[in-house]
């Protein structure tokens, strides 16, 4: 069983970094795939009330746990130093602050070798520690775990959610409890309930027992109102446009269902998902996102001044896409949130929220700033942020009010190591699609690159679609910085259909898959090899999920791959409305069901044009995936190996769903990528 070891108190990253600033930094380390595996990932980031210590989760890989272990961590504004709070092999996550500093509370799956009683049994139960390292306990201790919590402003009560399950009430509901050990298509209903715990006298009060899922949940700072997102518990599909806002009216424990219109009857698409609630600090205003998968996501305010809620649509600045959470500048009407906005993600404020209009867009980050989190400190002095660059992987940088276009500091270096390495030149790369829409990419090339002999040509396409690729370093399993570094020109494409571009570039996409994406990449590719940077002898492709998808479509429309890698990729469009958790992503794209669309979904499948295939292909996915199931690899796997004697391998990975989680499957990934494309690119024999 592991211990929680004493709390350890670290050097002072911020002095390393001073000291490595005052000397010039000495890159003389060619990066190898092994170096992939030294990261530090940062997940999440929480500011103290008094904006003197920002807490955050740090993921290491830890080859004995065949994982990323994930730890709580905090650093001190003043002086730079971190301290490590949780000693454990769980998984500790979500770090909220106690109202005066002195604890952090948080999820874990803490696990006691013979215990079968929480919370030592390995459900999720919300912890809490001492900053000062004197203790780490449970604060939960249900059964079967707990979903999510929320603490209250001032720190008396914590609020948390627990599933529960049942069967319908229908003529079959006594056969399907007879039979249990059955998995039924529906009739097995899941359902939340939402709990308030007195953290003074530790009683419990059931507030939500009802027939609803909660996906998420908030609490006002005055705590009059719970906003909680919402879905009926007996539809089994996901992000079908099913969500609705429900507030919970603590005073007369009473549900007000939003009024759903401007995001339901008047949306582009009926298939959109709720998510990010937030309350202002006055609790009156209640901001929330909807997701439509294809089109632009749009920010909603309910404003609590009237006895019915008011809903209002937002304007957003300049057409960017909203992304990452939403959070009001502390004791303002100012709601702010990530704005993707050209392969660039700034943090943006819509000032003064009212009910009959909004003020102006602020950027708080302007220039090139790749933002992945960002939180305000209680009462409003100082700003934490999740800041990549192009030399530099995410770090905690802070600053302090007024918070638009102010100077951030660094207060974290938690990849010293990375500080050595010889890095790519990472570019933004502009080209013109055939139908006259300008694209970009991200370029990386050799850290010592000087035009001469065109270069072996990586193509890696992210996934989404409604994602894009950003300016900043990024070593990831996907192809990213490890070819660059050992000679490879790499182009990451923000092809249509991706975010942050502008809404007609990201709707274009819909009716038009395996068309204009596809005519994208292409494009980017010819202009490089125009330029003399790509070799037309040597190019690969890679991808996953929906760039995996995009690699089986490629590979069938052009000839010119001599190598590829399909991770977790649709091939048949018909198959994965049948088969996956969200059909309402396909029926958005195609316009329909198959029996309505069933051309289109004929053109956009990859299935169809296999037999043009020539490329020696790599298939990856997991097991358990739900979101593009194996069955599609498995189908691609015999279409090349069996039937066109086409060279392809077929890696199925144990346990594993959407991504790959375990680290010896990463490894296994990237060695089988490396010594495909070096034979079937670069001509080596491999081992």
């Amino acid at each position: 069983m592991p211990t929680l070891a004493p709390m350890l108190a670290l050097a002072s990253t911020g002095a390393v970094a001073a000291a490595t600033l005052a000397q010039p930094i000495v890159r003389d380390h060619d990066i190898t795939l092994d170096d992939y595996f030294t990261q530090v990932y940062v997940a999440e980031i929480a500011a103290s009330p008094d904006g003197t210590r920002v807490a955050y989760v740090e993921g290491r890989w830890d080859e004995t746990l065949d994982r990323r272990n994930m730890d709580l961590w905090v650093v001190s504004v003043a002086d730079d130093t971190v301290r490590r709070l949780t000693f454990d092999t769980a998984a500790d996550t979500k770090p909220r602050w106690s109202p005066d500093g002195r604890f952090v509370y948080f999820l874990s799956t803490r696990e006691r070798a013979g215990e079968t009683a929480p919370p030592w049994n390995g459900e999720r139960q919300v912890w809490r520690a001492s900053v000062t390292g004197d203790a780490i306990t449970a604060v939960t201790r249900r059964e079967g775990g707990v979903h999510d919590f929320e603490l209250a402003a001032n720190g008396r009560t914590l609020y948390y959610t627990t599933g529960e399950e049942s069967t319908e009430t229908d003529p079959w509901q006594s056969l399907r409890d007879e039979f249990d050990d059955i998995e039924y298509g529906h009739g097995v209903v899941e359902y939340s309930q939402l709990w308030k715990l007195d953290l003074q006298s530790w009683r419990t009060e059931k507030l939500v027992d009802e027939s609803r899922v909660i996906r998420a949940f908030c609490v006002a700072p005055d705590e009059r109102r719970i906003a909680m997102i919402t879905t009926p518990t007996a539809e089994l599909i996901t992000n079908e446009g099913w969500s609705h806002v429900d507030v919970l009216e603590m005073p007369t424990r009473s549900i007000v269902r939003l009024d759903d219109t401007l995001f339901r009857d008047r949306a582009p698409s009926p298939y959109g998902w709720i998510v990010t609630p937030a309350f202002s600090s006055d609790g009156r205003k209640l901001a929330f996102r909807v997701d439509f998968d294809g089109y632009p996501g749009e920010l909603f305010v309910a404003h609590f001044d009237g006895d019915t809620p008011a809903v209002t649509k937002l304007i957003r600045p300049g057409e960017v896409t909203a992304d990452g959470t939403l959070a009001w500048q502390p004791g303002t009407h100012d709601l702010c949130f990530l704005a993707d906005d050209h392969a660039r993600q700034r943090l943006v404020a819509i000032t003064n929220v009212q009910p009959g209009g909004q003020g102006a867009a602020v950027t708080i980050t302007p220039g090139d700033v790749v933002l992945n989190a960002f939180d305000f400190a209680a009462n409003g002095s100082r700003l934490a942020v999740l800041e990549s660059g192009r030399t530099h992987t995410a770090d905690i940088f802070v600053a302090e009010p007024p918070f638009a276009g102010r100077a951030r500091r660094r207060v974290t270096n938690l990849n010293p190591q990375i500080d050595t390495w010889k890095i790519p030149r990472i570019e933004l790369l502009e080209w013109t699609s055939p139908d006259g829409t300008p694209v970009e990419g991200i370029l990386e090339l050799p850290p010592d690159y000087t035009p001469g002999p065109p270069l072996p040509l990586l193509v890696t396409i992210h996934g989404g679609p409604t994602a894009s690729s950003k300016l900043a370093f990024r070593y990831w399993m996907y192809g990213r910085t490890i070819y660059a570094a050992q000679g490879w020109a790499v182009l990451d494409p923000n092809y249509r259909g991706s975010t942050g571009y502008g809404d007609r570039f990201l709707t274009d996409l819909i009716g038009n898959k395996n068309n204009l994406d596809v005519q994208d990449i292409i494009a980017g590719i010819d202009t490089l090899i125009a330029r003399g940077i790509a070799d037309p002898e040597r190019i690969a492709v890679t991808g996953w999920s929906n760039g995996g998808y995009l690699t089986n479509c490629l590979i069938a429309a052009d000839q010119r791959f001599k190598a590829a890698s399909s991770g977790a990729g649709v091939f048949d469009t018909v198959m994965q409305w049948s088969i996956e958790d969200t059909p309402g992503h396909v029926i958005n794209y195609s316009g329909g069901l198959p029996w309505e669309r069933s051309q289109k979904m004929h053109e956009t499948s990859p299935l169809y044009d296999v037999d043009k295939v020539v490329t020696p292909t790599l298939v990856h996915v997991g097991e358990n995936d739900a979101r593009v199931p194996v069955e599609h690899s498995r189908a691609l796997h015999r279409a090349l190996h069996h039937y066109l004697d086409v060279p392809c391998e077929l890696l199925v990975y144990p346990g594993e769903g959407h991504g790959l989680t375990k680290l010896s499957h990463r490894k296994a990934k990237m060695k089988w990528d490396h010594e495909w494309f070096g034979r079937y690119v670069l001509g080596e024999s491999g081992e």
